[in-house]
């Protein structure tokens, strides 16, 4: 119902064409109560220097509005602002031609700059001036022909670990073709692709990639194009382990790992993916952080706690740069969760955590799996620039 704000040009130009009579007149006095007798009184407008009745000028501009309302750009045009130079007297029975040409557009106000002019039948100039006019959003909900045929494609990095399996079954699950992409871990890359495949309903394929290098990262949003032929939900999920280090036995390389993988990996990746999803003016991109942003430092996770932070300041300005393109950027930061990451921590330590956690648990990742979910779901349409926090309360904001 509304007009596209892309496929509107620069150098458009629509108009309508008005002859004006005297009843136009009375409905205009009728509706602003404007009865000057320059514009109503033929006896009066012969006395003064234009000899003959005068027509409101604000008669002839209401025309612009018309061609704004209804030619361009039409249904949901909100005219903001408006000047105008009225150069001539518009007579009884003159033949208007009202004309609207776009000068320039705000991609990011969905605004429109307007020359406005009005001609007579003579090809003389009456009303000169320029406008700006905003065209709304269609609140419309999508039609559900358009929600079967959106793409369902998502890839998860680090998707052969334990997080990222629970991830990619969920998301299978929900009716997602899976990309599981794996650096080292191909028998368990292998092993979920063949149990999403298995069920029939979507597919799944693994790709080995290293997502810290521009070749690993174009090879794998490569595969995932040639497979299912796009990307719509990209996680980010890869993460080194994390080796925890006193600061001096830290090494500026231990460093650079965790940020090559989790900050470099996710700018590349998203880097990759939001062109195609910007096209199709929808995509979720979802980062995995963590809870070490949140609680008491962790001594020893210097590198890894300093990713993850950087991770997620990058998905914030992300989500402000991306929304207006239909794609959100959301974060799902788990507390200590049951896997192998946690595999250096010592059974005592992981019992006194999820005593103080009002849950009384360490998370799952099926926790994290299903926040991602509802993340990618269009329950959260309108949801970006977020972090849901899977920790069980052991931090709350």
């Amino acid at each position: 119902m509304f007009k596209d704000f892309d496929s509107i040009s620069i150098g458009e130009k629509h108009a309508l064409v008005k002859t004006i009579t005297e009843a136009d007149v009375r409905k205009f006095v009728e509706m602003t109560g404007d009865d000057n007798p320059l514009h109503v009184d033929r006896a009066y407008a012969e006395t003064t220097a234009f000899k003959d009745i005068v027509v409101h000028g604000m008669l002839g501009a209401s025309f612009i509005s018309t061609v704004i309302g209804t030619k361009l750009p039409g249904t949901g045009a909100l005219w903001v602002s408006q000047n105008m130079e009225f150069l001539l007297p518009v007579r009884l029975g003159d033949e208007l031609t009202i004309s609207c040409t776009v000068l320039k557009k705000h991609d990011r106000e969905r605004m429109l700059e307007l020359d406005t002019s009005i001609v007579n039948q003579n090809q003389q100039l009456v009303l000169a001036g320029q406008g700006k006019v905003k065209l709304l959003v269609s609140t419309e909900p999508e039609a559900s022909g358009e929600l079967e045929q959106r793409l369902q494609v998502a890839i998860v990095t680090g998707g052969a670990g334990g997080i990222g399996k629970a991830i990619c079954m969920r998301l299978a699950r929900d009716g997602y073709n899976v990309v599981v992409n794996y650096r080292g871990q191909s028998d368990r890359a292998a092993r979920i692709v063949e149990e999403i495949n298995a069920a029939g309903s979507v597919r799944s394929i693994a790709v080995q990639a290293d997502i810290a290098t521009e070749a690993g990262a174009d090879k794998l949003y490569q595969a995932a194009l040639k497979a299912f032929g796009g990307v719509s939900v990209l996680v980010n999920n890869a993460s080194p382990h994390i080796n925890p280090k006193t600061f001096p036995t830290t090494a500026w390389s231990d460093i650079q790992q965790q940020l090559d993988v989790q900050v470099k990996g996710a700018f590349l990746m998203t880097q990759a993916c939001i062109p195609g999803m910007g096209t199709r003016r929808w995509g979720r991109v979802v980062n995995i952080t963590s809870q070490v942003l949140d609680s008491s430092p962790s001594l020893g996770w210097t590198g890894y706690a300093m990713a993850k932070g950087a991770l997620a300041v990058f998905s914030k300005y992300m989500a402000a740069e991306l929304g207006p393109q239909g794609i959100t950027v959301n974060c799902v930061s788990p507390g200590m969760c049951e896997t192998t990451l946690i595999g250096d921590i010592s059974e005592k330590s992981q019992l006194m955590i999820a005593r103080q956690t009002p849950m009384r648990r360490l998370a799952k990742p099926i926790d994290v799996a299903a926040a991602v979910a509802y993340l990618v779901s269009d329950d959260a349409n309108f949801v970006t620039g977020h972090t849901i926090a899977v920790n069980g309360g052991m931090s709350m904001r």
